[in-house]
């Protein structure tokens, strides 16, 4: 019976993850049903709090984009990357990667990409390297922001929230890590394919006039609205360190009394107020429109995440609940003496989630009762990054549509693509540097 469980679950996974966008948390709530009612099993604890912070976090992201916060750091990521062109492979995914960090979510990468097309295009820098680490990059980032879903996810009190691991313990491990795998992740694409003026496709394009084709356009901001961008861009920067500060330092955070008992106020509920009154700062000083906002990419994509991590979360967690005796018995031992395994399954799992967090949601409760240590479970947490092994993802799409040149690109057997070197370097480097770093604490 848990076989054909597990074979309902992975059918439900499959099958939203082909129609995409809602239809993953969809089809995740009709695996939910089956379980419920054609099995029996008691439904798991719906992932509330990561949907909350989900939307307070994206909310923030959104007012920011409608005040024109995010075109302003686009401009000044351009600049930036013009200034070196020749370092375009190594520059383009750090600032993706910084880009992330404190916006909390990769869709930021849409913006970037283009201009890293171009500049590597006119640098006569195989797009196909720096534009593949960038996207990598984006998706690294993920793990080492304060404020990403993800990581609200792994903070939150049923997961690691409760077993002593704080926010501050969470950065000092996952940025440098996913930032050194990043690096290491370029360094490798460097190496990657012919260069450009030898490879064929950009030379049938160059001699077909395919690249001429599309013309460069660039609307400045008026100084007004520029004013505005820039104080939306220090509001929502306000509001991030904020975060890292009431993750860092504990005292920080206010002390109830509740029952009898000295209880201090959650990060959960810190990131959600904190992410939420910066948004609406950025209504009142940066005269964001709320209107535009809720129309955004920004909002559309976070919206999408929760109604997946809803379906899918839930279904995982009422599976793995309702069979945690089985999964002990069976795998504890092998998983106690070969932890790196369970950073295998989270892979694997991102890979058919296509979501950090939703994988966090449906795997890391088993890591828990399975007694792996909190800390190698931080180690483990760019594991989760899997979900450019399937080249369907959308900043991977966007990466390959943006390559005029045509050398980012999906292989003849799909699987054989521009992300797969960069993705894996990364993010092995990643979660080898995380165990060295818990091992030296």
């Amino acid at each position: 019976m848990i076989y054909i469980e597990l074979l309902i679950v992975l059918l439900a996974i499959f099958v939203g993850a082909r129609v995409g966008g809602i239809g993953l948390g969809i089809f995740g709530m009709m695996g939910l049903g089956v379980l419920v009612f054609g099995f029996g099993l008691t439904p798991g604890n719906p992932p509330i709090d990561v949907m909350l912070i989900i939307v307070a976090v994206i909310t923030a992201a959104a007012t920011l984009q409608a005040a024109g916060g995010l075109d302003y750091l686009v401009k000044v990521a351009e600049k930036i990357l013009r200034k070196n062109p020749a370092m375009i492979t190594f520059l383009a995914p750090v600032v993706c990667y910084f880009f992330t960090l404190f916006s909390g979510t990769g869709h930021i990468a849409y913006s970037l990409l283009p201009i890293i097309s171009e500049i590597a295009t006119d640098s006569k820098v195989r797009p196909e390297r720096p534009l593949s680490i960038s996207v990598i990059a984006s998706q690294q980032a993920i793990t080492a922001s304060p404020i990403s879903a993800a990581t609200a996810a792994l903070l939150s009190a049923e997961l690691l929230g409760d077993k002593g691991v704080t926010l501050g313990n969470i950065l000092m491990v996952c940025i440098p890590a996913t930032l050194i795998g990043v690096i290491v992740g370029a360094i490798a694409v460097s190496f990657m394919g012919v260069p450009l003026e030898k490879d064929p496709e950009y030379l049938r394009r160059l001699r077909e006039g395919v690249l001429d084709a599309e013309g460069k356009s660039e609307e400045a901001l008026s100084p007004q609205a520029a004013k505005r961008a820039k104080t939306s861009v220090i509001v929502f920067l306000i509001g991030v360190l904020s975060i890292v500060l009431f993750g860092s330092i504990d005292s920080l955070r206010p002390t109830f009394t509740i029952n009898g008992e000295q209880v201090k106020l959650g990060m959960t509920q810190v990131i959600e107020i904190v992410m939420m009154s910066t948004a609406g700062l950025m209504l009142i000083f940066a005269k964001a429109d709320i209107n535009k906002a809720v129309k955004g990419s920004v909002f559309i994509a976070g919206m999408q995440a929760v109604i997946a991590i809803f379906g899918i979360a839930w279904m995982g967690d009422t599976f793995f609940a309702g069979n945690i005796e089985f999964f002990k018995t069976h795998i504890e031992q092998i998983v106690t003496q070969y932890p790196f395994l369970f950073s295998v399954a989270l892979f694997v799992m991102s890979v058919l989630l296509f979501s950090q967090a939703a994988t966090v949601r449906t795997l890391y409760p088993l890591g828990i009762a399975l007694g792996i240590h909190p800390m190698a479970m931080v180690a483990m947490f760019p594991a989760v990054n899997g979900y450019f092994f399937i080249p369907n993802y959308p900043t991977v799409v966007a990466a390959i549509n943006f390559d005029r040149t045509g050398t980012t690109r999906i292989g003849k057997y799909v699987l054989n693509h521009s992300f797969q070197l960069p993705g894996f370097v990364a993010t092995i480097v990643a979660i080898a540097v995380g165990y060295l770093i818990i091992m030296l604490m």
